[in-house]
């Protein structure tokens, strides 16, 4: 395996995770007002599943991003001068998350908490649905033209094959945030949570099948029928799981189904990185095979960021185990205190 495959692999593999992890952190964000309507109480004991955590996942989008950059500058480049719109909705969506999470408990107001719910339930169904999108029209391709730009506009992403992804990441995030708040927390919201699965699992699976299916037969290649296979099997294991209360198995059937279908998008674009629907000759690829553009970096920048990642990922790996392993508990209605967060009139006096 050459320098630029490992690069690639190792990208697929952070977006994977990054997915796996921030995948239920947008479905519980998703399920929020639903699961918490009209009872605060019930609302604080969903966020409260993700509370510990959510920020650690998105460390997996960072690094992610950031190994893209530098390991293959080209491809970094052409992506964000092309779907610079649809990023920025997602950065946008990303940041009003965060903002809303942190602030919802500062300040003891229906009104206050009313405004972060808003931002909390954008910050979440903007970006499930977007990166369906994005990484959909990557693997099918866009206008790069010899300069290495995306030709278009933001309608041009919004085609059927597009659509379909953009579905898929965002009801699978939704079944995946909704078999975690399962699995995270008892009694009452447990009970709202399996219903919700129930409800979810049918069109989840349709649309999930049929956006594998056509990516398989338009894009893939003979292996990726394996993870192709792994996605429907970890979704029929969650779904059974879930009719037996084995939460612990449903959430890993999900997280086998979102790290599959990933597995299936990268396999599928490789050796690719972002093909051109004008001219093959334009397509950045991995190393610049068939007199393609290579989008690399060079050996040396890739040898020493090897090292770091030899020296770092491990770190990040553990760190990660030992939160989840910490935060374990199921979480009930019984168990969230009165808010403590200051009331409004004494904000607008200071």
């Amino acid at each position: 395996m050459s320098l630029p495959e490992f690069w690639f692999l190792l990208i697929a593999v952070l977006f994977t995770g990054y997915f796996v992890l921030e995948g239920f952190d947008f479905g519980v964000g998703m399920l929020l007002p639903i699961i918490g309507r009209g009872n605060e109480v019930k609302k604080r004991v969903v966020l409260n599943t993700i509370g510990p955590v959510w920020d650690g996942n998105e460390v997996w989008l960072l690094t992610g991003g950031g190994a893209m950059f530098a390991a293959f500058p080209e491809w970094y480049a052409s992506l964000f001068s092309g779907f610079y719109l649809a990023l920025l909705l997602i950065l946008v969506g990303l940041i009003a998350r965060a903002c809303a999470i942190e602030w919802r408990g500062k300040i003891h107001d229906p009104r206050w908490r009313t405004w972060c719910d808003i931002g909390i339930g954008l910050g979440s169904w903007i970006p499930a649905l977007a990166w369906g999108l994005a990484f959909a029209n990557i693997v099918r391709g866009v206008k790069l033209n010899e300069h290495k730009q995306i030709q278009g506009n933001l309608f041009d992403l919004l085609n059927p094959y597009a659509i379909l992804g953009g579905l898929t990441t965002l009801l699978l995030f939704l079944l995946h945030g909704a078999v975690f708040v399962a699995l995270k927390t008892g009694n009452e919201v447990r009970d709202d949570a399996q219903r919700i699965i129930r409800g979810l699992f049918v069109p989840t699976a349709v649309v999930v099948a049929a956006f594998g299916i056509w990516t398989q037969l338009a894009y893939g290649h003979g292996w990726t029928w394996i993870p192709l296979a792994l996605a429907v099997i970890g979704l029929v294991v969650a779904g059974f799981a879930a009719t037996q209360g084995r939460d612990g198995w449903a959430f890993a059937g999900t997280a086998v189904t979102i790290a599959a279908a990933t597995v299936l998008l990268f396999g599928s674009l490789f050796p690719n990185v972002l093909p051109s629907t004008i001219n093959d000759a334009f397509s950045l690829t991995v190393d610049g095979r068939g007199g393609t553009v290579a989008a690399s970096s060079t050996h040396y920048t890739l040898v020493v960021m090897s090292w770091v990642a030899v020296a770092l990922v491990p770190v990040v790996l553990m760190y990660q185990a030992w939160t989840y392993w910490v935060f374990r508990k199921r979480l009930t209605m019984e168990q969230i205190p009165a808010p403590i967060g200051l009331p409004m009139a004494a904000v607008a006096e200071s």
